[in-house]
């Protein structure tokens, strides 16, 4: 295996809190590259043209008023959010068949995000120095060395001083060979710690109009037969592009198969009516298929009370590889907030470990595209 040039810090993983690490890095002045598996950026802020116009969010939709670092962001980018719709009644549907609720009580106050989640990571990538991302490129293994920390991909090896880890802990521990290093209760916290959307099915209905609005609907639905649980408006703003979006359990959608859309634009006719059963497009997102964000036992993961564990704020292996995704920060854990402040966690301890490298002679890296 080629062996690269030596950077200060390695990120594992481009999402938002990798991201956020990098730039953070970056601007300080450090010598920062980024590991993505995926040929994209982004994580599981994940969005997909509409039909019509606009984008929809297959991953992260919703932010909320007391989650300053998502604010700051988007005023540092110059991007806008709207509020969620929430105005109109909202459906209770069991066996028993479905019912019109009196207003609203499903829907949370909440934001979103006027172009989609995924313009916050393509606004933190544009930070970052050229030739500092690297795409499908994915870390098999990390190990001490005399000298710090050496990275190993499939096509070079890295010699570094930090690793940012910016993916959930579970999937690292499965995907990656820490070559028996990490202490045993930091692996097993690790490897028991549910990753956010992980085991969950996103399906958004595309639509030329939100004609729900018009029956004086909101949107939103909770379901006990399924095959959503829950729906919600997804409608950008002033309604376009016009969408519903809802969460199905994976093996709801497994055991249904090809039938799963089917059953999917039944479900939405029988709360919203014929209109429904024709959207212009249906957006199915598995997030348990995602090889980069679930690990095989992904369904098993149960126990939220390990996310933001005491184990992930602080680094491990001598201080060197910090945990940085949104399942270990201490608040907001599984929401954008959270992977935004742990990659400031992440990147923050790091600015306190190294020099301040505007003190040194910058010096001239090989590149990294043999």
């Amino acid at each position: 295996m080629a062996h690269s040039a030596r950077r200060s810090v390695v990120v594992i993983g481009a999402g938002a809190s990798g991201l956020t690490a990098a730039s953070t890095l970056a601007q300080a002045g450090h010598d920062v590259i980024v590991l993505e598996a995926r040929e994209r950026i982004g994580g599981r802020l994940l969005s997909a043209p509409a039909a019509l116009q606009g984008s929809l969010d297959l991953g992260a939709t919703w932010f909320w008023d007391d989650e300053r670092h998502v604010r700051a962001l988007l005023t540092d980018s110059g991007l806008g959010s709207f509020p969620q719709h929430t105005t109109g009644d909202a459906f209770y549907q069991d066996t028993g068949g479905v019912k019109r609720l009196d207003g609203n009580p499903i829907d949370a106050r909440s934001q979103r995000f006027t172009t989609s989640a995924a313009s916050l990571t393509d606004a933190l990538a544009a930070t970052l120095p050229s030739g500092t991302l690297q795409l499908r490129t994915p870390v098999t293994a990390i190990r001490s060395t005399a000298s710090g920390l050496t990275v190993d991909t499939p096509r070079f090896a890295i010699d570094t001083d930090h690793v940012v880890l910016a993916v959930p802990p579970a999937l690292a521990l499965e995907r990656i060979d820490f070559d028996g290093q990490l202490a045993p209760d930091l692996v097993h916290v690790a490897e028991q710690t549910p990753v956010w959307m992980g085991a969950v099915v996103k399906v958004v209905a595309e639509y030329p109009e939100a004609f729900w609005r018009a029956d004086g609907l909101a949107g939103a639905a909770f379901s006990r037969t399924g095959p959503l649980q829950e729906i919600h408006d997804m409608s950008g703003p002033e309604g376009r592009p016009a969408a519903l979006f809802g969460f199905a359990h994976a093996s709801t959608a497994r055991t249904a198969g090809s039938g799963f859309g089917a059953a999917v634009t039944g479900q939405l006719a029988q709360l919203f009516g014929p209109q429904a059963a024709q959207p212009l497009a249906l957006h199915v997102q598995d997030w348990s298929t995602e090889q980069w964000t679930s690990p095989a036992q992904v369904a098993q993961l149960g126990d939220y009370s390990l996310f933001g564990h005491r184990r992930y704020q602080h680094p491990a292996l001598d201080g060197r590889l910090h945990w940085a995704s949104t399942e270990t920060a201490r608040g907001y854990a599984g929401h954008i907030e959270g992977a935004l402040a742990g990659g400031q966690r992440a990147a923050h301890a790091i600015l306190h470990a190294l020099p301040d490298p505007n003190e040194e002679p910058a010096q001239a890296k090989p590149s990294l595209s043999a």
